[in-house]
Order: C-alpha cells, then structure tokens, then sequence
C-alpha cells in the first residue's frame, strides 16, 4: 500500500504550520521524518493519519484521500504510534492492546482473529507484564504498549511520532530494529519520525529533512544529511561522516566557530598531513577547499565531514592533469593557499603553491623559500594576510624564518 502526500498546507490557531508538504511511501519502506522542534513534523503525521485536514492538498493511501475515509476505514489502513498517550482509566496493558482490534471486531461479534493481541504484545515485547496497570509503566514500557496497540492494528500503514524518545540506548535499537523487520517481513509502509539524525540514518531506507513546515530535502540519508542542509535546518554546526560499524552517515555536532576568518583558502594535502590544518580552519570559520587529495583519505573523509570542496585522485595514484587543472581553478580563486609540511612535495603541490598568490607552510621543518607558521598559528597568518606585501608571493606571519 502507498502513502502519497501531495502539495499539503496546514494552518492551526493561524499560523501555517506546513507549506506545500510533499512525500511518498511505499510498501517495504520505512521513511525517517527528521527535523527540529517545532518543524512540522507531528503536525505532518497527523494529516497522514487524518487527524488534522489539510487546507490545501491532499494525503492519498492507495489513491484514496484520507479526509474522505470514516474513522473505521482510515484506521484499517493506517496504525499510529503517538508520543505518548495519557488514558482516562486504569487499563491492563492487555486491555490497551486490544484497543488496536476496534477497527476489526464488528459490534456484535468476536474478534476474527483472537490471538492478534496476544502476537502483537509478544512481537513489541511487552507481554510479561500484561496483566500490569498500563500507568504503572515506565515511559519506555507504555511507549513499547502503544506500539504493540498499533501493531495489532494491522493496518498496512504504520506512522510513529518519535517512538525512541523515551527509550534508552538499548530499546532504541530493538524498537527500530522492531520497525525496520515490520517494513521488510509485513511490506507495510512506514513513516517515522526521529529526533536522533544518526539513528534515522541507520534504520531508514529514506529521509523527509522538514524545518519550518518545508520539506527542505529527501531522500537517502547520505545525500539528505549533508552539512549545509543540518545547518539549514537546524542552525547547527556539525560535521557529517561514515559510521565504520554500520557504514551509514553519522552527524556530529560542533561549536560554532571561534571566529569568522572572511578568506577562502585552498589547502594542499596528501599523507593524511592536512587534517589538523582542516580543522583549525573550519574553527575559525573560513571557506576551505582541498586537493588533489586521494579518495577516501583521511583528509578527503575530513573535507568531506565539514562539507569542503575536494579535488579527488584515486588512491595511491598520482594526480592527473584534470585534477591538477581542477586544483588550479581552486588555488587561482583562494586568498591564500596553505600546505602542511609533510605534504610541500607531494604530487603536484610544488606546482600547486608556485602558483598561489599567497602561501603559508604549516611547519617548520620544510625545507622551502617560504614563510612558515606553527600549527596552531597557521589562522593569524591568514588574518594578517592584508598586512602581508602584495608583492611578495608569501604571507608574511609571526613564529616562522625563511629557509
């Protein structure tokens, strides 16, 4: 079954709360909503499950419009896991399962299937304590019930508004473990929301990255997840890498920067030498490019994670003419180019910083005609860069001595 939104806005108390929304959900699909709070992302499961009518647009399970449906039938189709739920009585945690069945049980009849509850409690592992009090629950525990209520729903479409806020780090992974099998065993189509970016990488097939009521972005996590559209979204700094346990995008976040360093600098690497001199600039806010570098090296993963431009060579290969000339584009644009010590005469760096109109080696044990500055002095030298003659094709910093 397919969940279509198309074009949805959604206005509450007048303030419009989503703004031309659009997504598709197929079956054996489980799609990651992401965002910050306040972004829309409740407010979006809520017109999935017709809760909330849009104003504009409209939300299609297998081309029927989910406005259109009674309770009932909406319900047969679509499961929701809420955040949390507060009960009026004091219901067994069996009792709340079987609420999932109401769609299914004609009014005067049995339940067509009555081991549907007991199944859904034992896949959501909460049937040992069945007989308990469902507010005698620890906020995990009601939240895995709500979801054993859902699964015995057995509707095709199952939406979760963040169904790990309240677990820990180990029911996090069973409960989207859980989530993940209920898409590929059941081809249901599932759309969750996630707080935690590097979960919803993990467990997702695709991501719908909303802020403001916008869909900024979707799509598979590591074209959705990059640094530029977290920063976007969530006016974060973060660097944005390859999880090696699970290979999948893992975000970080950062402080913002020490400062603004208004210069663009391109940075010749090799040897993994210029990931300190990476960090030190994405500190201190300049606009960094790289390369050539070689794929998949320490300092290309390290561009890659701040969302810098990398010229790239296959690795242990000696750059080409084309990723010299593209180099050179970067080199010809920057206000100054920096090289690590280690790195002055790797591949084409020589010819790289002969023609940069400014250059700092980081280091001091180079043996060039160049000024050099230590490692952590290598941001005022760029600062002073105006302080620097124009003539000369070196910055002239503090803490180095020409060779």
């Amino acid at each position: 079954m397919t969940l279509d939104v198309r074009d949805v806005d959604v206005e509450l108390g007048g303030q419009q709360i989503l703004d031309a929304v659009s997504a598709s959900v197929g079956d054996g699909r489980l799609v990651g909503v992401v965002g910050p709070n306040g972004a829309g992302k409740s407010t979006l499961l809520r017109a999935m499950n017709g809760v909330v009518d849009p104003d504009a647009g409209t939300v299609l399970v297998d081309d029927e419009a989910v406005q259109d449906l009674s309770s009932r039938a909406t319900s047969r189709r679509i499961a929701s896991v809420p955040q949390e739920s507060a009960l009026g009585f004091d219901f067994t945690v069996a009792e709340v399962v079987e609420m999932g069945r109401h769609a299914h049980v004609p009014r005067f009849g049995a339940d067509p299937e009555p081991d549907a509850v007991e199944r859904a409690m034992e896949r959501a592992e909460v049937a040992a304590f069945a007989d308990r009090a469902f507010t005698s629950l620890s906020g995990g525990e009601k939240q895995r019930v709500l979801l054993a209520r859902a699964l015995a729903q057995q509707a095709p479409v199952l939406l979760l508004d963040e169904p790990t806020a309240s677990l820990d780090v180990n029911h996090q992974v069973r409960t989207l473990e859980l989530v993940r099998g209920l898409a590929d065993d059941a081809d249901r189509a599932v759309v969750a929301a996630i707080h935690d970016l590097d979960l919803a990488a993990r467990y997702c097939d695709e991501l719908v990255l909303v802020a403001d009521g916008r869909v900024l972005d979707s799509g598979l996590a590591a074209s959705v997840l990059t640094p530029g559209a977290v920063r976007e979204a969530f006016d974060a700094r973060v660097a944005v890498g390859t999880d090696p346990a699970t290979g999948e995008p893992t975000v970080t976040p950062l402080p913002e920067a020490d400062g603004e360093l208004d210069r663009r600098v391109h940075v010749l690497g090799g040897g993994d030498a210029a990931t300190p001199v990476l960090r030190a600039l994405a500190d201190a806010g300049a606009a960094v490019t790289l390369g050539p570098v070689g794929e998949g090296a320490l300092d290309h993963e390290t561009a890659r994670r701040f969302g810098f431009d990398a010229v790239t060579t296959r690795p242990l290969s000696a750059p080409d003419a084309d990723s010299v000339a593209r180099a050179r584009e970067h080199v010809e644009r920057a206000d100054a180019v920096v090289v690590p010590a280690p790195a002055v005469d790797v591949g084409a760096n020589p010819e790289l910083r002969r023609a940069a109109p400014r250059a700092v080696v980081v280091g001091d044990d180079a043996d060039v005609d160049a000024w050099q500055v230590a490692g952590d002095g290598v941001v005022d030298a760029l600062a002073a860069l105006d302080d620097a003659d124009a003539e000369t094709p070196f910055a002239v910093a503090d803490g180095g001595e020409r060779s």
